[in-house]
């Protein structure tokens, strides 16, 4: 059995939606149809490397790609045995050692009317997993506040088309089209993002800036993801800084590796719109909307460590 059969019951089984009924397929796979909703259905994505020919072939027969054993991100330039091997320790060792994550610092400096976000937070999950959530344009769900969106499944982020425009190694660029959603004091709407995302599948890192977004002159930032070895002082008896091998031996294999996560968002409302009052309120819901869409993921971790188990053996 391949490497893949234990994280897709993490990524298939646990988090995938009920379908629309107009994202419907042709025989052959493709959509039917060139409609708005279906058009990031184009990619990118990677196939897990342990597939044989004939289970390829059968995945080609799902129905939606977001069933399909991918990866937005390239597993050439990572070890997905490791990753799997991670995520199975985070979920059969979570109760007996629990990992509780703060919630993400935000730091807040506006200067000649851009206004500089950088946020600092920790999440229990391997930095890889954490990336794969934050490129993965298969509106799978991290962003769903539990219950608000209950009876329509919509999430507050969704991927609206995606273009790869440049593959060179582990670099990949990317055109993304994002829409957010958002309600305040009683009304809601959209708030369409286009942006080019440039990422390094090997570093886990990524900076971003904007085509067009509504109502915005600046638009851009960056993330990276790092190692957090969580169970260092527990099994190594250290508090020095070591290596990922240094941390795998003196564990005995069994320290789990957490994120540490770093973001940079720099943002200015277009110029009718950077002067007080109307600077200040949209500052601050942009603020607070980063925030939000930050604690949906930390909560979608924490459900998927607390709902499942996966024995080394699955």
């Amino acid at each position: 059995m391949g490497i893949f059969p234990g994280f897709s019951s993490w990524i298939n089984q646990n988090i995938q939606q009920p379908l629309k009924a107009s994202a419907k397929r042709s025989e052959k796979g493709k959509s039917s149809s060139a409609s708005e909703e279906d058009r990031y259905l184009q990619g990118p994505w990677y196939w897990n490397p342990d597939l044989s020919p004939k289970e390829k072939a059968e995945s080609m027969e799902l129905d939606h790609v977001k069933s399909m054993p991918m990866f937005a991100s390239d597993p050439k330039y990572y070890d997905l045995d490791e990753l799997v091997r991670q995520v199975r320790l985070w979920m059969s060792e979570n109760k007996k050692h629990p990992w509780h994550d703060e919630p993400a610092k935000v730091k807040v400096k506006t200067k000649k009317g851009i206004c500089h976000l950088n946020i600092d937070f920790t999440m229990g999950w391997p930095p890889q997993a954490v990336y794969e959530m934050f490129t993965d344009p298969r509106n799978i769900g991290y962003f769903h506040s539990m219950g608000k969106y209950k009876k329509n499944w919509r999430t507050r982020l969704d991927t609206i088309a995606t273009k790869v425009l440049k593959k060179d190694g582990p670099r990949q660029v990317t055109e993304v089209e994002k829409v957010l959603r958002w309600k305040i004091l009683g009304y809601n709407g959209t708030f369409p993002i286009h942006l080019i995302i440039d990422e390094n599948h090997q570093k886990v890192t990524a900076t971003y800036k904007k085509v067009k977004v509504k109502h915005m002159k600046v638009f851009e930032g960056s993330w990276k993801m790092e190692p957090l070895y969580v169970d260092q002082e527990r099994l190594c008896k250290s508090r020095s800084r070591i290596s990922a091998e240094e941390y795998k031996k003196c564990s005995g294999g069994k320290g789990r590796i957490g994120s540490k996560v770093t973001m940079e968002h720099i943002f200015q409302p277009s110029s009718l719109l950077n002067v007080p009052p109307a600077s200040w309120f949209i500052r601050g819901i942009a603020i607070k909307f980063t925030k939000v869409l930050l604690q949906d993921l930390r909560e979608y971790v924490i459900m998927m460590k607390n709902s499942i188990v996966i024995s080394p053996g699955s």
